[in-house]
C-alpha cells in the first residue's frame, strides 16, 4: 500500500519533468575593426506571433557600474525596453547579466526562466538585440516552431553588431 501511494505522488512530478525544456542560445559577436570598441548591451526574449514578449531570457549590461548606471543606457536595446523592459524592475533576477566580450556565447535557460511549459504549441521567434555605445544597434530574429514539448532548433544571422544567432530547445 506505501508503495502505490508514492509512486501515486510521485507520477506527477515525474510527468512535469518530461515537459520541461531547456533552452540554449548560441549568438556572436563580431570583432569589429573600430577606433573605440564598448561591449555592446545585448537583450534576448521570446516572442509571440502578434510581436508580444512571451519571455525575457537575458539583459546583459554593465551591471557594475557605481549607482546602477549601467542601467541608463540599457533603453538603448530599444525594441526590447518599448515591450518589456521599461516595467522590468532592473536588475532582474537570473535575467541580468555582465556584457561580454567579442566571440561565440552560449546561455543556457531552464523552464523557470523560459516559461516554454507555459506556452501554447505554435510559431514564436527568439529575438537577440544588441547596442553598443559608439556603435550601432541590431536585431535578428530566429523563427521557431514550438509543438508544447520536444525539441525545436533555429538560426539566422545578423550583418553587423551580431553574427550568427541559434536556439536549441531539448
Amino acid at each position: 500500500m506505501k508503495l502505490s501511494h508514492s509512486l501515486a505522488l510521485t507520477l506527477p512530478l515525474a510527468s512535469g519533468w518530461a515537459v520541461a525544456a531547456d533552452l540554449s542560445v548560441k549568438f556572436e559577436l563580431p570583432q569589429l575593426n573600430v577606433a573605440e570598441y564598448h561591449k555592446p548591451y545585448v537583450a534576448i526574449w521570446i516572442e509571440r506571433p502578434d510581436q508580444t514578449v512571451a519571455s525575457t531570457l537575458s539583459v546583459l549590461y554593465d551591471v557594475k557600474k557605481n549607482n546602477h548606471a549601467g542601467e541608463k543606457w540599457v533603453k538603448d536595446l530599444r525594441t526590447w525596453w518599448r515591450k518589456a523592459g521599461r516595467d522590468a524592475k532592473l536588475p532582474i533576477d537570473g535575467v541580468s547579466g555582465a556584457t561580454r566580450a567579442a566571440g561565440t556565447h552560449t546561455l543556457n535557460f531552464g523552464p523557470a526562466i523560459t516559461g516554454l511549459d507555459k506556452l501554447p504549441a505554435g510559431d514564436y521567434k527568439l529575438v537577440v538585440e544588441a547596442a553598443r555605445e559608439g556603435g550601432g544597434r541590431e536585431l535578428v530574429r530566429v523563427p521557431f516552431a514550438w509543438n508544447g514539448k520536444g525539441k525545436a532548433s533555429g538560426e539566422a544571422a545578423g550583418k553587423e553588431e551580431l553574427g550568427k544567432v541559434a536556439i536549441a530547445i531539448q
